[in-house]
């Protein structure tokens, strides 16, 4: 978000809503590590005092969050004529009425997803979170999950948001798999080092036979709390080599994790008590 002006990206979001039959599934998020030193300045955006640029980001979100759910950003200007009853302040358009409720925040820490609850927003946690505090990746980020959850109870929001946690899962059901991802099998670490300048936990890769799959995955405290399991896939490799690995793991080991082929509409987060 450090990057995107908030009313034009809310009035492609709310476009591109409408045109999917408000289908879409939006991910934001601060942005990841890049070679540009403060970056956002060259597109305009100044001020920031977070070597980050944190602080763009939250503001844009919030000014992008106000567009998407229609609050006014504009006031009208009477030169033009005003029609009788025409609101006198104006939002952006097109609008597609709920579709903040598909739009997720991509948190690397427990603090940045308590803040994406209070803005009543998904939580999207990736492989990566930007803390050490000694626990294995999938505690901290079931920890992350629950928190979370509490500050939506908190917040007081009226509907039921939805969490997901991304892996790299590589299923070997043919010996092209054994080939490609075989070293991976038997790693079971996490690991740990510096991104962006913060002590980081980086979650371990899943490669081996589907029943040790379904057996490590089903032990994995984060896919276990989260509703919406997402695969990091090697999109270099090409188009086919990812159909092959998302098969795989739905025809070998998704089923066995309680997954089922989406038939019956949106899908729903867990309810939160």
């Amino acid at each position: 978000m450090r990057y995107e002006n908030p009313l034009y990206m809310a009035e492609e979001v709310a476009a591109l809503d409408l045109l999917t039959d408000q289908r879409i599934a939006i991910g934001i998020s601060r942005g990841s590590p890049e070679q540009a030193k403060r970056g956002w300045e060259a597109f305009g955006y100044t001020g920031s005092t977070d070597p980050r640029g944190a602080d763009i980001a939250r503001a844009h979100a919030a000014q992008f969050l106000d567009a998407v759910r229609g609050v006014p950003q504009a006031e009208l200007d009477p030169r033009n004529g005003v029609i009788p009853g025409e609101p006198l302040r104006l939002r952006v358009e097109p609008h597609s009425p709920g579709v903040d409720r598909r739009l997720w925040w991509g948190a690397t820490t427990r603090e940045t997803a308590e803040w994406t609850a209070r803005q009543g927003l998904n939580l999207m946690s990736s492989t990566l979170l930007s803390e050490v505090t000694g626990k294995s990746f999938s505690d901290l980020q079931a920890e992350q999950i629950q928190r979370y959850r509490e500050a939506w109870r908190q917040a007081g929001h009226d509907w039921t948001p939805r969490v997901s946690v991304s892996r790299s899962i590589f299923p070997i059901v043919s010996e092209a798999d054994q080939k490609l991802f075989g070293l991976r099998m038997g790693d079971e670490r996490d690991h740990y080092g510096m991104i962006d300048g913060l002590h980081s936990t980086f979650g371990r890769v899943y490669a081996a036979e589907p029943d040790v799959l379904i057996e490590e995955l089903s032990q994995d405290e984060a896919i276990r709390s989260a509703d919406t399991l997402m695969l990091t896939i090697p999109s270099q490799l090409g188009v086919d080599l990812n159909l092959h690995i998302l098969q795989a793991f739905a025809e070998h080991v998704a089923p066995a994790l309680g997954w089922r082929p989406n038939t019956q509409g949106p899908v729903t987060g867990e309810p939160i008590e």
